[in-house]
């Protein structure tokens, strides 16, 4: 469903953001002190608009109420950060999203009203550092603190085995479920047992972590030994 969407504070964080949003299809509109930042922002969503979002007058000019969800992604200062929070809230924005640079920032959006509260520096950290042993793997999501989904092209490794014979699938020896396969732009959806991995071929699992990892280092180093024989 589209949604009207307001992004305030337009550094790398907020940018990310808008773009995607707007690449979703949804309705976006931008907004930074820094002209500059405006222009370079401007081409690539709905609508772009130099404001101070501190400014409880402005924003009620941009009809900031009338929006579904509002980004408060400044991070150069948190007295702004925690203004435009209160002040979405305030205008009547249902759900409000604010990026936070410590807990006690965050515990003071928290008691504002933010609706959720983002830590993208440590977030992003963490997912790099639970990700790092697996290897081949180009996307790692944790869910949990020892479960996870991955996402990564079928390595060599894999290449002609089908899933029975990787022993994947809930009833597997690892445990792994096979979400999807992508194959030259089709999804395959839940694959059978019977599917085999084919080259260029996308997959995504879900497991354990320490299952993920086995897996991945089992399978490379069974084809290392058949390459030798």
């Amino acid at each position: 469903m589209k949604k009207q969407i307001a992004v305030i504070g337009q550094g790398q964080f907020g940018v990310a953001v808008a773009i995607t949003t707007t690449n979703m299809g949804h309705d976006v509109l931008a907004i930074d002190i820094n002209e500059r930042k405006v222009q370079q922002v401007s081409s690539q969503v709905t609508h772009a608009v130099q404001a101070d979002a501190t400014d409880e007058a402005v924003l009620k000019d941009l009809g900031i109420g009338n929006f579904d969800i509002a980004v408060i992604s400044v991070s150069s200062r948190i007295e702004t950060n925690i203004l435009a929070t209160i002040l979405a809230k305030k205008l009547g924005v249902p759900y409000v999203i604010s990026r936070a640079e410590t807990e006690l920032h965050g515990s003071i959006l928290e008691k504002i009203g933010a609706d959720r509260i983002v830590y993208p520096e440590w977030e992003t950290g963490t997912k790099l550092a639970q990700g790092l042993t697996l290897v081949d793997v180009e996307d790692y999501m944790p869910l949990t603190k020892n479960y996870g989904i991955i996402r990564f092209k079928a390595p060599p490794y894999l290449l002609g085995k089908n899933l029975s014979e990787l022993e994947l699938g809930y009833k597997g020896k690892w445990q792994i479920a096979v979400f999807m396969i992508q194959r030259d732009g089709e999804i395959i959806m839940n694959p059978r047992q019977s599917e085999s991995i084919k080259e260029n071929d996308c997959l995504i699992l879900a497991g354990e972590h320490d299952k993920l990892e086995k897996f991945l280092a089992e399978a490379k180093e069974k084809e290392s030994e058949a390459t030798k024989d």
